[in-house]
């Protein structure tokens, strides 16, 4: 039997609100995101329709979303999607959050895209298929095979290569790296585990985050480490390789880059914040 007394929208947001303000400084977007998703309206119907009644299953959603938002679930994962580099990307507890710092990997791919012909390309490590999907949605004849060790990541990326409509050109492979496969590639994007083990625990994001996306190992460089010694095997001459890094990283990853590709042009870059956040290893031609 449904309640005789029902919530508004402008209600459940000012209930919402003083439930998350405590913890956080986005309550009001938050709330939002949450109303968005389980009414299937955008931001601006909830502004143009503050006294609309929400059904009894709808607040009993609403209300079970905010308390696992309140309890430190991220909200991408509440909804199922996040945006990225202006795009929408469906994600799930198998994949990592994709997050604006990787946003700058992308500016660099499509730099240098834009002055090379080359056009096959390999994203390792690919998650959701954030870096992949955008570069192809971005590069019309732009061809990227999708790796990632794990099957759940990929049949994500497949879903956002479909909702994205460049499902023809994203090519994922269950692979351990790049070790499956034999290039050569003109470009090769990589967001791999670069979190030291020894740092994990103590992070918030460990809670929900897949770890096997997250773990570094030991010094963080594990996996860092193993591309780049496999890099001469398939990056082609004058090809372009991205490694996004941690920011205790930035002398690390640039020597173990030069000690694997003598002779390449190896950059430090920053992130907005003025960290260290992407190196980038372009090899002679």
């Amino acid at each position: 039997m449904e309640s005789l007394t029902k919530i508004s929208v402008a209600e459940w947001l000012r209930h919402a609100r003083q439930r998350l303000d405590p913890i956080s400084e986005f309550a009001s977007i938050e709330a939002q995101a949450l109303l968005c998703h389980v009414l299937q309206q955008p931001r601006v119907w909830l502004i143009t329709h503050p006294a609309a009644e929400l059904s009894d299953d709808q607040a009993a959603r609403l209300d079970n979303l905010l308390e696992r938002l309140a309890n430190g679930e991220p909200l991408p994962y509440l909804t199922g999607k996040q945006e990225f580099f202006g795009l929408t990307f469906q994600v799930s507890p198998s994949v990592l959050i994709p997050r604006p710092e990787t946003e700058l990997l992308v500016e660099l791919a499509l730099a240098y895209l834009q002055d090379h012909r080359g056009r096959r390309c390999a994203d390792v490590g690919t998650g959701s298929g954030c870096i992949g999907v955008t570069l192809t949605r971005y590069v019309p004849n732009l061809r990227v095979v999708a790796a990632d060790v794990s099957m759940e990541a990929l049949l994500v990326a497949r879903e956002n290569a479909r909702f994205h409509r460049v499902e023809n050109r994203i090519f994922p492979v269950q692979t351990d790296l790049l070790t499956a496969l034999a290039g050569p590639f003109d470009l090769v994007c990589a967001n791999l585990p670069y979190i030291p083990a020894r740092t994990l625990a103590g992070l918030p994001v460990t809670r929900y985050e897949p770890l096997q996306a997250l773990d570094g190992g030991p010094d963080g460089l594990r996996w860092i480490s193993r591309l780049l010694q496999d890099a001469e095997r398939w990056l082609a001459p004058g090809g372009m390789l991205l490694l996004e890094i941690e920011a205790g990283q930035g002398e690390s990853v640039p020597a173990l880059a030069s000690q694997a590709l003598p002779g390449a042009q190896v950059k430090l870059h920053h992130d907005y914040a003025g960290l260290p956040r992407l190196v980038s290893v372009e090899r002679g031609g």
